[in-house]
């Protein structure tokens, strides 16, 4: 670490060169990061009601329909009505949306290995527990 280049400025700028490696890996599906966390949230979830996605994602409902709505223009999911409360809409993954999502999930992995593999696995074991122990409060 440079003189004077605080640790938290070094957390950063890794933060900042994964965030562009991110996007760049998920650029062939023009799916932005928030794009790739509702399609993750849905994944995980399966088909859920906008209001219980904006909770997962920790966003604003306004923000979540326009997040949902890009992902509907690209075909990757749908809006269906609630079969429990007819008012209600629930949003799924389309199959497109789900064939995106694992393609995403593969090339993510996948820029993460080559990233960290620059590490020797022992510096990697202990980067991960320091990461674990700091996430933790």
């Amino acid at each position: 670490m440079d003189d004077g280049e605080s640790l938290s400025e070094a957390f950063w700028g890794v933060a900042r060169r994964l965030r562009h490696l991110n996007r760049q890996t998920m650029a062939p599906w023009d799916v932005t990061p928030g794009m790739w966390r509702a399609l993750n949230a849905l994944v995980d979830n399966g088909p859920i009601r906008l209001g219980d996605l904006a909770e997962k994602l920790h966003i604003a409902p306004r923000s979540t329909t326009e997040v949902v709505d890009d992902l509907q223009q690209r075909g990757l999911v749908e809006r269906h009505p609630d079969p429990a409360d007819r008012r209600a809409i629930l949003v799924g993954l389309t199959e497109a949306g789900h064939a995106a999502a694992t393609a995403i999930q593969e090339a993510r992995t996948a820029e993460a290995a080559r990233f960290f593999g620059a590490l020797s696995p022992s510096d990697r074991d202990d980067l991960s527990r320091i990461l674990h122990g700091l996430a933790r409060d």
